[in-house]
């Protein structure tokens, strides 16, 4: 799913813009600081608005399964997390043409919540066979609010050690549904690449295949017990968490753990979120070819 215009936006945006997007979305800096350094370039041929847009997202470009289409079912769901904030609630997608039971599939956010494009995904894995579900991290605050800054703001309130809490009871509720046929795959974005990690290594029982992008590595006190497949996949211009990669892959090594890492030249972090100029559309398409593949192996 191409965004022309997007993208030749993003071919002439310096990747200092792209790094001081990293940094504010991750919380490092704030907007102001974010879009004073943004004023501060000379991009030519592009105004100072055409920049900031692109690198902020627009959801209405990520959609592609709808909410409506046929093959699918969605709803939300609410779970237990008594380890947690005491209730969870995520968003599960169930193929409509399930025959007994099918692998499932947790799919966890950004640092920002539930947004759009992360139930687009959750829809995209239906699509491809498989029950998706999505919990919501901020759902204790009211979910996610419409717009990432403020869920951005909140999720940085909730303490850190629930939030994991709740995505342990969401895959436990989900390994557990009723047509799951017990085999467990996770798959998360940045935010959600370090909980598909941090799963992998503190619930080796749960996890049964995980599937990072850009996400860094779990807890050194846990890495030790990551048992599962892991298909890992990283920006090229990602030195935040490229960084974290050597040593992790170390362990991994040493204690003979099945995985496969890809690195995708020219692409940013974020590469495979459809919604700003970062989006790189071969690389997305490609990565995701894989994460399905590499499901359908080790969870069927």
């Amino acid at each position: 799913m191409s965004k022309p215009n997007s993208n030749k936006i993003a071919s002439h945006i310096p990747q200092q813009a792209f790094d001081w997007y990293d940094e504010y979305a991750h919380g490092d800096i704030n907007r102001r600081t974010f879009l004073s350094r943004l004023g501060s370039l000379s991009v030519v041929g592009l105004t100072f608005g055409a920049v900031s847009q692109a690198l902020t997202p627009n959801y209405a470009l990520a959609e592609q399964v709808s909410f409506n289409d046929g093959e699918i079912l969605a709803s939300y769901q609410a779970f237990n997390s008594p380890k947690g904030h005491g209730k969870g609630q995520g968003y599960l997608v169930v193929p409509r043409n399930i025959e007994g039971t099918a692998p499932v599939v947790l799919v966890v956010h950004e640092n920002r919540g539930l947004n759009p494009y992360i139930k687009d995904v959750a829809r995209r894995l239906a699509k491809a066979g498989f029950i998706a579900f999505a919990p919501d991290a901020i759902f204790p605050l009211g979910g996610y609010p419409g717009n990432d800054d403020e869920g951005r703001v909140m999720q940085r309130s909730l303490d850190g050690d629930k939030i994991e809490q709740d995505f342990i009871a969401g895959a436990q509720y989900l390994k557990t549904h009723t047509q799951s046929n017990g085999k467990l795959g996770v798959v998360g974005f940045c935010f959600g690449g370090y909980i598909s990690n941090m799963l992998a290594a503190r619930t080796p029982e749960l996890i049964d295949a995980a599937v990072p992008f850009y996400g860094t590595p779990a807890k050194s006190e846990w890495l030790q017990q990551v048992k599962a497949p892991l298909m890992l996949q990283f920006a090229e211009n990602d030195q935040r968490v490229n960084v974290t990669w050597p040593e992790y892959e170390a362990v991994l090594k040493t204690n003979k753990v099945d995985y496969q890492a890809h690195i995708y030249p020219g692409t940013q972090h974020g590469f495979h979120n459809d919604s700003t100029s970062r989006y790189s559309p071969q690389a997305a398409e490609l990565a995701w070819s894989r994460t399905l593949s590499f499901f359908k192996k080790h969870l069927s």
